[in-house]
């Protein structure tokens, strides 16, 4: 159950959350088609693009210099408004390096409002809580989505994509404004530590954070712009597709927060990487489009797996620790994201399929570190950290 300070927080998180989600899938639902439709963009381009968005997460260890001068939850209202200016400003300047810019500005909103959200989530709830408010948290931001990809697929004929990412991003910044305003936190959490550091004990945290950076890229950069550039989805197919995604995540969200509390990180992240091999394999072979989709679905649904590993971080952790790691881990998160969309398009000019078996062979790699896994009251954590 939640106390009262507990429930202002969760509000709080609620609204900027799906704020950022909002955000961040319209700007996803748009990008790719208004890249090949308007900007006239190639695969070697939509990759550079793709990088330079994830400069902003390289640098997400700067947040905690920020937040010596702005509190943690002021910095996530101000952060969720910088995502919504940046999309909003995207479709106003078709051209590589306006892109390039607006996605420069965009990113720094949504990696920094990722950084704190997830660093006062693990602060604010317990290690019981904390997976059933992220499972509740990403149900929320799922259906708002639902009614985001719907409202976008009205204005997709209506308005061109300048308008649409306009609308957008106004409702983001607007909800970053009225969070700006509020306080929901108490001083019952332990002081953080801003300043950057790394610890031993924490090395598995940083792997999977790590690997599970360089496989989001290769879901998030390579394949829907495999749906749109080899299979030819259109704006309205794709807006399709992330509403089934949506609905099926507000239904399954918070199984996989009790998933965790019941069955335990390592059991979620082996099923996890199991999944993303085949899910890989399959984009490179596929010839159906049906097919391809279904596999965007499924990627989709393993994607939020993830929060194992930050409630796998949260256990093992001292409390201080919470912030700056979570500013270190976003940070690792990225260091494959800048440069390996880049790769990647050169790699799909070569070959569309090069850039998916490389994903297998990531999730390999995952898949093996999953089984390292260990909770510190076992004795086997002992001997691993």
């Amino acid at each position: 159950m939640l106390n009262d300070a507990n429930r202002s927080m969760f509000r709080f998180l609620a609204v900027l959350t799906a704020a950022s989600m909002v955000g961040m899938q319209g700007y996803t639902m748009l990008f790719n088609n208004f890249a090949v439709e308007t900007v006239h963009l190639e695969g070697f381009q939509v990759g550079l693009t793709q990088s330079i968005r994830e400069i902003p997460g390289f640098l997400a260890l700067t947040a905690i210099y920020v937040m010596l001068i702005v509190r943690e939850h002021r910095l996530a209202a101000l952060s969720v408004v910088l995502l919504g200016v940046g999309v909003a400003m995207t479709g106003l300047f078709p051209s590589f390096s306006g892109v390039a810019l607006t996605t420069l500005l965009m990113s720094f909103g949504f990696h920094y409002y990722e950084t704190v959200n997830q660093s006062l989530t693990l602060q604010y709830f317990s290690t019981h809580q904390s997976p059933l408010v992220m499972g509740k948290l990403r149900s929320l931001a799922a259906i708002t989505s639902i009614v985001a990809a719907a409202v976008i697929w009205c204005l997709g004929f209506v308005l061109d994509y300048a308008g649409m990412f306009l609308v957008v991003g106004g409702v983001v910044a607007l909800a970053g404004l009225w969070a700006s305003v509020q306080d929901p936190s108490h001083r019952d959490v332990p002081p953080q530590k801003l300043r950057m550091f790394l610890k031993r004990r924490y090395w598995l945290y940083y792997a999977l954070t790590f690997m599970s950076g360089a496989r989001r890229q290769i879901y998030m950069v390579f394949s829907m712009f495999l749906l749109v550039k080899v299979f030819h989805f259109s704006v309205q197919a794709i807006t399709v597709l992330f509403i089934i995604n949506n609905l099926i995540n507000w239904l399954i969200n918070p199984l996989i927060g009790r998933s965790i509390n019941a069955f335990g990180e390592r059991t979620l992240c082996t099923l996890e990487y199991a999944g993303v091999i085949v899910v890989f394999l399959t984009y490179a072979y596929a010839s159906s489009k049906w097919v391809v989709a279904g596999m965007y679905i499924l990627d989709y649904i393993l994607f939020n797996f993830a929060v194992a590993i930050r409630t796998y971080f949260q256990k093992i952790a001292d409390p201080e620790d919470i912030a700056p790691s979570s500013a270190v881990g976003f940070t690792i998160n990225h260091i494959a994201a800048v440069f390996l969309p880049a790769l990647g398009g050169y790699l799909w000019m070569l070959d569309y399929r090069i850039p998916f078996l490389l994903g297998a062979v990531l999730g390999g790699v995952s898949l093996i570190l999953a089984q390292f896994i260990r909770l510190p009251d076992s004795p086997a954590a002992k001997v691993v950290a």
